[in-house]
């Protein structure tokens, strides 16, 4: 039988020296070929494009001190860096469990940890949301180490299609997982102001939610669309149009940021989900088992701080972080997007 000669595929040819578009960027977007030019973007303290650069690694490491033969729950899969970094630690004895409601990418980092040569013996990739943590449990037993990491993945973000960004044209979709749930687009088309303004302070703290809200219910009443991330960064320039010029740009860019980071909890029911998972966390950690959690803006780290303080009233955990744990400067040098990061950890108590 004759093979069918495959067809040389041509890269995306951009205008300029350098690509600018996601899916121009075809060094960034082949870190395993092109090593000289993701370091160099990282040297930078850019992100390259299609990646994520693993956050408190050597904190989150040092705090499980994990050995060999033990398990492990990586709750949110992501790029997969964190999940390497304990692989290793375990030395080929052991077993990790990862999680990711996301179809397109947890596919993508499957198949970079097999090359890494981290296979089934001693990796289990479900695409399953954390939140059903215990429904792992029951396949796998009770954990020695949990990690979650509740940050959205930089190669999400940047990724054009997925409309995670308002820097980037694309569909307002904000789904973790684009096959289920509807879109972000799709959330606002009957929305109420009332609800949008709501959304917007209980998510994100938003200083001109009523203006927002506003403005995006009067262009839908008008028979406008607000489908694109550009549709709706600029429903945010028109509503902050009252301020005065010299303050708007910054303002409408910190208000982008906040809009988007509202509806994309809540087209993910993110809050909802993490209180199931800490809910269910102590039924799955083994006695002495640590976990910790990074959180991203100040309503997760809430709901984190008040599960682990009432844990440890309860006796359910024996120790907990008495501060929240921060990158290092050097960090946030290197990556810009861990300038946000706050880590919290508890230890499951032996007994109760």
């Amino acid at each position: 039988m004759e093979q069918q000669e495959k067809k040389h595929k041509r890269r995306v040819r951009y205008k300029g020296t350098h690509p600018r578009r996601f899916e121009e960027k075809y060094k960034e977007l082949n870190p395993e070929k092109y090593g000289d030019t993701i370091q160099r973007v990282m040297d930078k303290g850019s992100t390259p494009a299609g990646m994520h650069i693993s956050i408190c690694v050597k904190e989150i490491l040092d705090f499980f001190d994990i050995q060999p033969g033990q398990k492990g729950l990586d709750a949110t899969l992501g790029y997969g860096g964190h999940t390497r970094k304990m692989l290793e630690c375990l030395q080929g004895k052991g077993h990790i469990y990862a999680l990711d409601v996301d179809p397109i990418e947890s596919k993508k980092t499957k198949q970079r940890l097999e090359e890494a040569g981290f296979g089934e013996d001693i990796l289990t990739i479900k695409q399953i949301n954390f939140a059903n943590i215990d429904q792992v449990a029951e396949e796998a037993g009770i954990f020695d180490f949990i990690l979650a990491d509740l940050g959205v993945s930089s190669m999400q973000i940047d990724n054009p299609e997925r409309g995670f960004s308002y820097k980037f044209e694309g569909p307002l979709d904000l789904r973790l997982n684009p096959e289920k749930g509807i879109s972000a687009a799709e959330r606002l088309c009957d929305i109420t102001k009332a609800e949008f303004e709501g959304m917007l302070i209980e998510n994100a703290d938003e200083p001109y939610a009523r203006q927002i809200a506003r403005e995006a219910v009067s262009v839908m009443k008008r028979g406008g669309k607000i489908l694109t991330t550009t549709d709706l960064r600029r429903v945010i320039e028109s509503a902050l149009a009252f301020l005065p010029e010299k303050e708007q740009k910054e303002a409408v860019k910190k208000s982008c940021q906040r809009t988007f980071q509202a509806l994309r909890i809540d087209v993910n029911s993110e809050f909802e989900v993490l209180e199931e998972f800490l809910e269910k966390l102590p039924g799955v950690l083994a006695p002495g088992g640590r976990v910790a959690i990074l959180t991203f803006h100040s309503g997760e780290d809430r709901l984190v701080k008040h599960a682990f303080k009432d844990g440890k009233k309860a006796g359910i955990y024996c120790e907990i972080a008495k501060d929240i744990i921060r990158p290092s400067k050097e960090e946030c040098a290197r990556n810009g997007r861990a300038k946000s990061t706050k880590m919290r950890w508890a230890i499951r108590s032996l007994e109760g």
